[in-house]
């Protein structure tokens, strides 16, 4: 690897990566539709965001923007299973990790682009998307399925340490 930077989000990745498996080896499936408020997603659209934030991680190595706007394909059926969701999962992971592997610092430090249209919604470095918009983000989103998994009184896997439900 010819990337200092891709060596540290590789760092930081494989840590909330184990955490994120955890999470989603747990997703309850007689619970996918479950919503803890009208205005917040199912719960099974909502584990499947885990994988795609990481295909976005992907597109910010491998492409130069992404356009929201443009025609995407259809969205698949979510997994029939636990290990399914998993699977997705490790599957976008291994293919983000030989990207930041083939890529270096220069291409790391260039300008990213988030559009929708003509109009540019956000724009910066691939290294800060990496690092805010894909680490974060797993981490917020992962956060908020655990909350869900609290509402509905299951388990939690601990992710810093143990949970209360392993203590």
């Amino acid at each position: 690897m010819s990337s200092s930077h891709a060596q540290l989000v590789l760092a930081d990745l494989d840590h909330e990566v184990a955490s994120t498996r955890k999470v989603l080896s747990q997703v309850p499936l007689d619970q996918l539709d479950y919503r803890p408020h009208g205005k917040s997603g199912p719960l099974g659209k909502l584990a499947r965001h885990l994988t795609d934030v990481v295909q976005l991680g992907i597109l910010v190595v491998n492409a130069n923007e992404i356009d929201y706007h443009a025609p995407r394909p259809p969205e698949p059926e979510l997994p029939s299973t636990r290990e399914g969701f998993v699977a997705e999962f490790d599957e976008s992971i291994a293919a983000l990790k030989a990207a930041l592997a083939a890529t270096t610092d220069a291409h790391l430090s260039e300008q990213w682009v988030m559009r929708g249209g003509e109009t540019v919604w956000m724009k910066m470095p691939r290294l800060s998307w990496l690092r805010v918009m894909i680490l974060n983000h797993l981490v917020h989103h992962r956060a908020q399925l655990t909350l869900y998994y609290r509402m509905l009184d299951l388990p939690m896997p601990g992710m810093y340490g143990p949970s209360a439900d392993e203590m």
